[in-house]
């Protein structure tokens, strides 16, 4: 079968529907689809499926869904990571964290952040596109920026991690069939104060090896472990 255009449906009820807004334009104007047509259609979430183009207005654009899919259950992963400075890192690290599964993502303010914002917006896009691409058609949700301390003030998980420069850590290691979270720090790593708070808390400190990464790095090699225990 040719590889089929994907496109989102964050509401999909029954075996009809429509594609709307932005997705439709770029159904209609850019793609030039037409009636007939096979595509697929994804929620973002837990299903996608295989559809036939029934009709296309100026606006929208009607199908009929012919089979169902649920995407894979995969380990929980919540990457909790400081934006770089260079946005286009950040966003390097989102694009891959779609195509390695990640489940949640919260960006972090910490004490040494240069960069204390996001266009969640355009982030979103980037995640939505990244979702097509891979052909892996969940979207992780994607929280708003918040401060290190608020986020353990909200925290309510229980499989913690934080990996930061100190030397002597345990290497990370991701217990199978156990939802991780795992804190990355921003370039100038995490605070002396940051690393207590999160020990006092119970967090386990963790180390990636050997060579000082890059915090777009860091987070994709730890969404990489973690992949490859759901492979």
């Amino acid at each position: 079968m040719p590889e089929l255009t994907a496109f989102y449906v964050p509401d999909t009820k029954g075996i009809l529907g429509f594609i709307e807004g932005e997705e439709a334009k770029h159904c209609i104007k850019v793609l030039r689809k037409k009636v007939g047509d096979s595509i697929i259609v994804f929620d973002g979430k837990t299903a996608y499926h295989y559809a036939i183009l029934t009709d296309i207005t100026k606006n929208k654009c009607g199908f009929r869904i012919e089979s169902t899919f649920k995407t894979r259950e995969n380990i929980p992963l919540h990457i909790a990571v400081a934006p770089t400075k260079n946005m286009a890192r950040f966003e390097w690290f989102l694009e891959k964290s779609v195509e390695l599964a990640v489940s949640e993502i919260s960006p972090l303010i910490c004490d040494n952040s240069v960069r204390k914002s996001l266009k969640i917006e355009r982030c979103q896009k980037i995640l939505l596109s990244a979702a097509k691409q891979s052909g892996n058609y969940k979207i992780p949700k994607l929280n708003a920026p918040i401060s290190y301390v608020d986020f353990f003030n909200k925290c309510q998980e229980s499989n913690v991690f934080i990996a930061h420069c100190s030397t002597n850590q345990p290497y990370f290691k991701c217990k199978q069939n156990a939802k991780a979270t795992v804190l990355i720090g921003p370039e100038g790593d995490f605070s002396k104060k940051e690393i207590d708070l999160a020990k006092n808390k119970g967090v386990q400190e963790i180390s990636l090896g050997s060579s000082r990464l890059r915090t777009e790095t860091a987070a994709v090699f730890v969404c990489a472990k973690v992949y490859d225990i759901n492979q």
